[in-house]
């Protein structure tokens, strides 16, 4: 009997993260985006692009348990770390917040915990692909990045292609 795995637990999973309701805030929307129109179709079979808006990253990561084939996890999302607008930061594990020493997140909101949980549980590896947002209007509605952001999409596509395809020439266990 085939495992009953949902199609976006493959061994690449790309998270995006934010509201594209709140300009800045809808940056992980716009890398997904751009990702889905990039990726070969061979690259398409490995990796899932998720688009998990503003509360669905906890539940998605909530469904990997042992049976899941994913061997990475890619979260993109706008951070706050005092940086220069549509600058990129690239975070790992040993990088995230520690829930049980700080109250705040990369993003302020509660993701850290769940994700070094699933990743140490499950050994998967992690890597954050954060940019500083320039303007989240919140709770203003305002569509669309400012042009420092829109250039931080393409910094963040660039460096996931690179992973991705890195990943794919060493026959990936990056782990």
């Amino acid at each position: 009997m085939e495992e009953l795995n949902p199609s976006y637990f493959k061994d690449i999973m790309v998270l995006g993260c934010g509201n594209i309701l709140f300009g800045d805030d809808g940056f992980g929307f716009h890398v997904i985006e751009k990702l889905k129109d990039l990726l070969t179709e061979e690259e398409k079979k490995r990796v899932a692009l998720v688009d998990a808006g503003t509360g669905a990253p906890q539940q998605v990561l909530s469904l990997i348990d042992e049976t899941t084939k994913t061997k990475k996890i890619i979260v993109v999302d706008i951070i706050d770390y005092n940086l220069k607008p549509g600058e990129i930061k690239i975070l790992k594990k040993e990088d995230l917040p520690d829930p049980k020493h700080s109250r705040l997140d990369i993003h302020n909101w509660p993701l850290a915990g769940i994700l070094k949980e699933v990743c140490e549980k499950y050994n998967i590896d992690i890597l954050v692909v954060g940019c500083q947002g320039k303007y989240i209007p919140k709770p203003d509605v305002y569509i669309g990045l400012s042009k420092e952001v829109e250039k931080g999409v393409d910094k963040a596509v660039e460096i996931i292609l690179k992973e991705i395809r890195n990943n794919s020439r060493e026959g990936y266990d990056g782990r």
